[in-house]
């Protein structure tokens, strides 16, 4: 007699933790020998080509405290629309752009700063051009699965108008929760975790 399958069981979930900065940004609590080369906040190398760009904000909760404890990571296209990824088939990314990086929240405040170039147009799926966009994923206690959303060009008004993703979202929630703030000479974008102004999450 044939007997079924063993089937393991699921594991129990385990929040990122209050440890979260010792492992992925150890440098922010003065761990500052644990890697040779550290990937953080600065996307492009002096020899990046595009306009650099500045982006800042926080991470609130729903009673709209800051989340001292985060980490957001973002991933990009450089100025021409390419990705720095071995999935890359389009064409040559930037070498002097690296595509990726990592912020801790702000201890105190919550907040969380890239210096980076703003990319170029992506094509969808069907051909048609993405606006210029930043993929961010937000990480922190009490977030079970990682959080991934996008930030948006308040100054690219008409790719924004042509973007497949953004025209599936209505205007109310698109407007104030994927599309950046100008101030101070950077892109302000701010992630509500939760709360009447929550951002949209995507289900990647």
């Amino acid at each position: 007699m044939r007997q079924a399958p063993f089937r393991l069981r699921e594991s129990p979930s385990q929040t990122a933790g209050p440890y979260v900065h010792i492992g992925c940004t150890p440098d922010v609590v003065g761990l500052n020998q644990v890697f040779e080369t550290y990937l953080g906040p600065n996307l492009a190398s002096d020899t990046a080509k595009g306009e650099r760009i500045r982006i800042t904000g926080r991470v609130l909760d729903g009673l709209n405290t800051p989340v001292r404890d985060g980490i957001v990571e973002i991933w990009q296209a450089d100025h021409a629309g390419f990705f720095n990824s071995p999935d890359e088939t389009r064409g040559d990314a930037d070498p002097g752009f690296f595509g990726w990086g990592r912020s801790p929240t702000d201890l105190e405040t919550g907040e969380f700063s890239f210096d980076t170039i703003k990319p170029g147009r992506v094509p969808y799926l069907d051909g048609r051009l993405q606006a210029p966009y930043i993929h961010l994923w937000v990480a922190a206690r009490g977030v079970n699965l990682g959080l991934h959303t996008r930030m948006y060009f308040p100054d690219e008004a008409e790719a924004n108008s042509e973007d497949p993703i953004l025209n599936r979202i209505e205007l109310k929630r698109r407007i104030p929760t994927l599309i950046a703030d100008c101030g101070d000479g950077a892109y302000l974008f701010d992630i509500r975790l939760q709360g009447d102004r929550e951002t949209i999450f995507f289900d990647i």
